[in-house]
Parts: C-alpha cells; structure tokens; sequence
C-alpha cells in the first residue's frame, strides 16, 4: 500500500514528505510509516528513499529509481 502510494507520487520526480502527513491517505500511522520506510529504503529497487532532514518529524525524499 505504502509502496503503490510512494510509487504514484513520485513517477513525475522526487517528494518530500512527513508520516504525520500522509498517514490518513495510506490508512496506516505515522509510526508504522516510518518503520516501512526503513524497510523499503533497503528493498524498494524501483525508489530511492533517503532520510532528509529531522525537524519535529523526520522528513523522507523520494524519487524513482
């Protein structure tokens, strides 16, 4: 679900977003976000996922591979 969402939003370049942000869209919370994201910057073949910058949350960048 997280990956199909990151998928769609980055096809036209990257995205910057926050969990807290896109949680209600992906039905999951910011919490469980951030712990696939872990997961997916290491298996996600298709995605680049850096961890951006922490400010109150931590920001995630993503773009295609």
């Amino acid at each position: 679900r997280l990956r199909s969402f990151l998928r769609e939003k980055a096809s036209d370049g990257e995205m910057y977003f926050k969990s807290k942000f896109i949680a209600d869209e992906v039905d999951l919370s910011p919490k469980e976000i951030g712990a696939l994201m872990v997961k997916l910057k290491d298996s996600a073949t298709d995605l680049e996922i850096e961890k951006w910058s922490y400010t109150s949350a931590t920001t995630w960048r993503v773009s295609p591979a």
